[in-house]
């Protein structure tokens, strides 16, 4: 049964606010860049309010999106309505997918694995439902590189950053749980995003392939 979660004041936030700042920042191109030579059937987790629709190549059959905030996902199935692929929502948890074994050739995962209460079960239900040498594609913020920026993330992460934004937290390192979890990962940009003058705990992005063996 679907499993509701609702953050009405993050949602609010992300989409009048937060996701528009991002798109001015740029984000857009490393949308295109983890989107870029897909095809057949993907399934994208976490989808948000459909910002990555647009940018799906027309090689994709179809994209099964996934997403459990109510209000994020209506927001999803209007931009579904002009995407250039076929566009499913689902109502979803990334941990309890509802989806055979081997049912995609993709998976995609943007700006998501930072936010799932249990990464660890949601990396296993992308494993599980990927074709054998099925592609995830993966851009996330994640720990930083520096111990005193791992340090901030770490107090953030213990106390008011994920209540206040809807249970992201800044210093998950996710190209190791993505290693852990089975995948072999392929290529990896790491950067930082937006470039800010001052030192951001979510400034650290990495951007990327993974393979199901």
């Amino acid at each position: 049964m679907p499993q509701h979660i609702e953050h009405p004041v993050f949602a609010r936030f992300y989409a009048n606010l937060a996701a528009p700042a991002l798109e001015k920042a740029g984000v857009a191109e490393h949308r295109r860049r983890l989107l870029a030579g897909l095809s057949g059937e993907v399934v994208e987790v976490g989808a948000g309010n459909g910002l990555n629709f647009p940018h799906y190549p027309p090689e994709v059959k179809r994209v099964v999106a996934v997403e459990p905030e109510p209000r994020l996902r209506a927001l999803a199935e209007t931009q579904a309505r002009g995407a250039p692929v076929p566009v499913e929502i689902q109502d979803a948890r990334a941990e309890q997918l509802p989806y055979p074994d081997d049912a995609f050739d993709a998976a995609v995962v943007c700006l998501t694995l930072c936010s799932v209460a249990d990464q660890h079960a949601a990396l296993a239900e992308l494993h599980r439902v990927l074709r054998p040498g099925g592609q995830l594609r993966f851009f996330e913020h994640v720990q930083a590189g520096s111990p005193a920026m791992r340090r901030v993330q770490r107090v953030l992460d213990a106390t008011v950053w994920p209540r206040l934004m809807g249970g992201c937290h800044t210093g998950r390192d996710t190209q190791a749980a993505i290693a852990t979890a089975g995948f072999t990962v392929t290529t990896v940009d790491r950067f930082p995003f937006p470039a800010t003058r001052v030192p951001s705990p979510a400034a650290t992005h990495i951007l990327g392939t993974a393979e199901r063996p």
